[in-house]
């Protein structure tokens, strides 16, 4: 009997493989190298990936900026030729004007040419066509004053560079002291626009003291 218990000592019992809990039975674990993840982390075949994406977009955005850009050079372009456009405009009108203008006072003085081409072709004496020219010379003072164009007085008034040009001076003790004494060009103005100064000759006085 004490073979038999050695016997039945020396034989080795099975191991009964047991499975993990809560994993059926037929489960394969994936190890980490296995074909079955890299499919998985790469995606399914033919699908976009993180930089397919990225291009995707960076291509829309693209279009757009090309898009926005068109769209201001030609709003440019239109602003550019509306410019022009209304630059011409003005020009164009502002010569209109000037013709306009000048075409006013030329009609104006049609008369005045009139009267002295008659003067010319007169016969009389020389007291008759002074009276004519001088009949002429109001014709024109009156066109002139209906424009508001005045002659600056000279004579006998003080001197004033803003109005006066002085072309010499005259010595002389009846006149005060930078005083006009002589006209050799009458000036004018409009309103209160300078023309065309006068052309003097100014009194230079010896008994007064020039301050």
């Amino acid at each position: 009997m004490p073979n038999q218990e050695l016997q039945n000592s020396d034989v080795e019992t099975p191991v009964e493989e047991t499975q993990p809990e809560g994993v059926s039975e037929g489960f394969e674990p994936i190890m980490p190298d296995s074909p079955t993840v890299l499919e998985a982390a790469d995606g399914p075949k033919g699908a976009a990936g993180p930089q397919a994406v990225q291009d995707v977009v960076s291509r829309a955005e693209f279009e757009q900026l090309k898009s926005e850009r068109d769209q201001l050079v030609d709003r440019v372009a239109r602003l550019q030729a509306e410019f022009e456009n209304a630059r011409k405009r003005a020009e164009r009108e502002r010569q209109e004007y000037r013709d306009y203008a000048a075409a006013n006072v030329v009609e104006q003085f049609l008369p005045v040419l009139d009267n002295f081409e008659l003067a010319l072709k007169a016969t009389g004496s020389t007291e008759k066509l002074r009276t004519g020219v001088e009949l002429i010379v109001k014709q024109m003072e009156e066109i002139l004053r209906q424009m508001q164009v005045t002659a600056i007085p000279a004579v006998g008034e003080a001197f004033d560079p803003r109005h006066h040009e002085a072309l010499g001076s005259v010595e002389r003790d009846d006149l005060p002291d930078q005083y006009i004494a002589e006209e050799i060009r009458r000036g004018y103005k409009i309103r209160e626009r300078l023309l065309r100064p006068s052309m003097v000759r100014v009194v230079s006085n010896p008994k007064q003291t020039v301050e």
